[in-house]
């Protein structure tokens, strides 16, 4: 059983910094992919950042260049997501989203989303 779980969200000012995490845990044997995307109510979620597993591969949102900064911890199953210069038009459901290998196959999953709230 896999499971993926984020943390570190929560209630900043504009311009403040926040860093998100997201461990997988289980019976893993690989991990091909990790990305952050986000979600606002009544729109459809977005790509926010990916990486490949070297991490020498990493795509950004043009709405996050320079502000958010994808790394990863292989040894820890784990990628984070530091986003520093936050405004409001960030406020969103953030979710992890993981492409694994397993002993059942490859496949991806979804964390539960954790909030990130920007606002005065």
């Amino acid at each position: 059983q896999v499971q993926v779980e984020e943390s570190g969200g929560g209630l900043v000012q504009p311009g403040g910094s926040l860093r998100l995490s997201c461990a997988a845990s289980g019976s893993i044997f690989s991990i091909n992919y990790m990305a952050w995307y986000r979600q606002v109510p009544g729109k459809q979620r977005e790509l926010v950042a990916a990486s490949t597993p070297s991490s020498r591969t990493t795509n950004y949102a043009d709405s996050v260049k320079g502000r958010f900064t994808i790394s990863r911890d292989n040894a820890k199953n784990t990628v984070y997501l530091q986003m520093n210069s936050l405004k409001p038009q960030d406020t969103a459901v953030y979710y992890c989203y993981t492409i694994l290998a397993t002993n059942s196959g490859t496949r991806s999953y979804w964390g539960q989303g954790t909030q990130v709230t920007v606002d005065p």
